[in-house]
C-alpha cells in the first residue's frame, strides 16, 4: 500500500440515449466500448448510481469475466470508479477470469451487494466481436427490471463520473491488495480471488462426487468429453472433472480461454458446438457435453450423438431429481420453465404433484421464486438449466446433474431419455433463429403478426398441411404477474396455442448486439409416436408458422441460420 494517498477526481461527460440494458445486461459491439468516449465509463457510474450510497458505502462487490477481448481493460476502469464510489471491497476472479455461475455463488457467499458479470455469453468475441456489462444484485441474480430501468435513465441525464486513475491492480497475484485514497478513512481493498475453488465447493456440498469420480475413473467407468468452446469454463472443468473426478485430461477440449473463444462462436448448440456432435458420433464417448461463453449454458450428447433438448434435460433431471444428494436434504419446492421451452416438464410437475410456475424467458424470474422459497428447479430452452444453490442458470451443474442421474441408474443417456417418453409422451421441440434481421422489419413483422392474432376471427381457424389439421384454439401475447411481487411483465412473446395442445410462439431476442434475431418455437406432444424424427414431425407446424407470419417473405431470408 503506498504512502501516498490516491487522488479522486470527477470527469464531465456527456450522456448517450443506448445504453438500456436488455434481459442479459447492456451488450454492444466491442468498437462501440471502444470508440465512443466514456461509454464505458458512463454504464459503470449509473450502475454505481443507481445504488443507494448509504448502502454503497465500504461495501463488498464481486467483477468477474468470460476472459472475451477487452475484459481486462474493462475491469482496470471497473476497479478505479468502484474505489472513486465508496466501495471498500472488490472481489475479483484471478486474471479477471470468472464464470457467471461463479460470480452469482461468491456474491452469495461473501454477501456482497451485487457483481459486475462482464461476458456476452454465448455470443462472438475478440475485437470484431461483442462485449457485454451485467449487474447482478445481493441474491446472486440478475438485476430486476426497476434496477436496470434505474440504471437506464441515469445514463441519459449523468453528467460526471468518478474515478481514481492511478490505481493499478494486479489481477494475477493472489491475495489483498490495499489503497489509501485522498479524503477516505478507510483503505480500498482489492481481493484476488481463485475463480473456482468457492464454487467448486459449493457443488462438493449439493452432488456425491465420490459416486461420481467411480463413475468417471473407476473399474466400470464411463467415457466423457467436454467441449469448453475456450470460453470461461476450461479451468473449472479441468479442476471438477479432471483432476478431482479422475476423469483424463484429454476428455476435456478447448478448455483454454482465449479472447477470440478461438475464432468460435461460444453457442454450445448443434450447429456451433459441432466439432463435439462429429467426435461423439463414432460411439467411443458415453456422454458429451458443451458449455457457452460464460459457463451459464450448457448442451448434453449422449453415445452416438444422441441428443438431448434443454426441454428434454429438465424435465429428465426433474424426474431423476432424488439422484442428486441436495435436494434429498432439501425436499422439492417447485418447478419452473421459460414460456417458449416444452411443456415436457410440466408432465413431470404433475405426476409427482409438485407446483410447476410457467415464466417469461429470463433467470431473474426464477429468482424470485428461488429467493421466496418456492422453486427449486427449473430451465430453458436455450439450453439453460439450473437449481436455486444459486441464482444463475448452471452449464457444470447441469452435467454434474446429469453423471449424477448415470451413476444411480447406470443406463446410457439415450435410454434414460427414451423411457422418459415412454413413460410420459414426448414433446418435439424446435426452435428456428432467424439472426441479423433489419430491427424495423423485424418489429413491423412482429406489430403486424399480433394485429392478425388478436382479431377475433383468427381464433377458431384452421391451417392443413398435408393430411394434418391444426385448429386455433388460443392466440395471445404473453404476460406475466409475478406471483412474489405481483408486477406485471407483458409483450412477452406471442403464443399461438392450437387444440391439440400445439404451440407456435414467436419472440425477438433480447441476447444480440446488433439486429435483431427473431425466433420461432414450435412445441407439440405425442403419446404414440414417439420415436420418429423432430423435424419431420414438426415439419406441418413449421410450415404453418411461416404462412401465418410470412417471414421468409418479410425478411428476405430463406431459411433460418440456426435450427435447435
Amino acid at each position: 500500500m503506498d504512502n501516498c494517498p490516491l487522488q479522486v477526481l470527477t470527469v464531465p461527460t456527456a450522456p448517450y440515449p443506448d445504453q438500456r440494458p436488455g434481459s442479459s445486461g447492456l451488450r454492444k459491439k466491442v468498437y462501440v466500448f471502444q470508440s465512443r468516449r466514456h461509454y464505458l465509463h458512463n454504464f459503470i457510474q449509473s450502475i454505481f448510481s443507481s445504488i443507494d450510497l448509504r448502502d454503497r458505502q465500504g461495501s463488498t462487490m464481486v467483477v468477474g469475466g468470460d476472459g472475451r477481448f477487452f475484459n481486462q481493460t474493462a475491469i482496470e476502469v471497473i476497479v478505479q470508479m468502484a474505489a472513486a464510489n465508496g466501495v471498500g471491497r472488490l472481489i475479483i476472479g484471478q486474471h479477471g477470469i470468472m464464470s457467471t455461475p461463479a460470480v452469482s455463488c461468491v456474491i452469495r457467499k461473501y454477501k456482497a451487494i451485487g457483481g459486475i458479470i462482464l461476458t456476452a455469453s454465448h455470443n462472438p468475441g475478440g475485437p470484431d466481436g461483442d462485449f457485454g456489462i451485467k449487474f447482478n444484485t445481493a441474491n446472486g441474480g440478475p438485476a430486476q427490471e426497476a434496477v436496470t430501468n434505474k440504471i437506464f435513465q441515469i445514463s441519459r441525464t449523468i453528467e460526471e463520473f468518478a474515478i481514481c486513475p492511478a490505481l493499478r491492480v494486479n489481477l494475477a497475484s493472489l491475495g489483498k491488495q490495499m489503497f489509501d485514497l485522498e479524503n477516505k478513512f478507510k483503505p480500498f481493498t482489492v481481493e484476488i480471488v481463485d475463480s473456482v475453488e468457492s464454487y467448486a465447493n459449493l457443488l462438493r456440498n449439493i452432488f456425491d462426487f465420490a459416486a461420481l469420480k467411480e463413475l468417471l475413473s473407476g473399474e466400470n467407468h464411463i467415457k466423457i468429453r467436454l467441449d469448453g468452446m475456450h470460453g470461461v469454463v476450461g479451468p473449472y472443468v479441468r479442476r471438477i472433472f479432471c483432476e478431482e473426478l479422475g476423469s483424463p485430461a484429454n476428455s476435456a477440449i478447448s478448455c483454454v480461454p482465449m479472447e477470440d473463444f478461438g475464432g468460435q462462436h461460444p453457442d454450445p448448440n448443434l450447429t456451433y458446438a459441432a466439432d463435439l456432435v462429429d467426435a461423439m458420433r463414432d460411439g467411443q464417448y458415453d456422454f458429451g457435453a458443451a458449455f457457452d461463453g460464460d459457463g451459464d449454458r450448457n448442451m448434453i450428447l449422449g453415445k452416438h450423438g444422441f441428443f438431448v433438448t434443454p426441454s428434454d434435460s429438465v424435465a429428465v433431471i426433474a424426474d431423476n431429481i432424488f439422484c442428486i444428494p441436495y435436494f434429498q436434504q432439501t425436499g422439492v419446492r417447485g418447478f419452473a420453465r421459460s414460456m417458449p421451452t416444452s411443456a415436457a416438464l410440466d408432465k413431470v410437475a404433475k405426476a409427482t404433484k409438485i407446483e410447476l410456475y410457467e415464466t417469461p424467458t429470463g433467470w431473474k424470474y426464477f429468482g424470485n421464486l428461488m429467493d421466496a422459497g418456492r422453486l427449486s428447479l427449473c430451465g430453458e430452452e436455450s439450453f439453460g438449466t439450473g437449481g436455486d444453490h444459486i441464482r444463475e442458470k448452471d452449464g457444470i451443474w447441469a452435467v454434474l446433474a446429469w453423471l449424477s442421474i448415470l451413476a444411480t441408474r447406470r443406463q446410457s443417456v439415450e435410454d434414460i431419455v427414451k423411457d422418459h417418453w415412454l413413460k410420459y409422451g414426448r414433446n418435439y421441440f424446435t426452435r428456428y433463429d432467424y439472426e441479423d434481421v433489419d430491427l424495423d422489419v423485424a418489429c413491423e413483422m412482429m406489430e403486424d403478426l399480433e394485429i392478425l392474432m388478436v382479431d377475433k376471427s383468427f381464433v377458431g381457424q384452421r391451417f392443413a398441411v398435408g393430411d394434418k389439421i391444426y385448429q386455433v384454439e388460443k392466440a395471445d401475447n404473453f404476460e406475466y404477474t409475478d406471483p412474489i411481487h405481483s408486477t406485471i411483465s407483458r409483450n412477452q412473446g406471442l403464443r399461438i396455442i392450437f387444440s391439440d395442445g400445439s404451440r407456435i410462439i414467436y419472440r425477438l431476442s433480447g441476447t444480440g448486439s446488433g439486429g435483431a434475431t427473431v425466433r420461432i418455437y414450435i412445441d407439440s406432444y405425442e403419446k404414440e409416436h414417439i420415436f420418429q424424427d423432430t423435424q419431420v414431425m414438426l415439419g406441418p407446424l413449421a410450415t404453418i408458422s411461416l404462412k401465418i407470419s410470412q417471414l421468409h417473405n418479410r425478411t428476405g431470408r430463406s431459411g433460418p441460420s440456426v435450427i435447435t
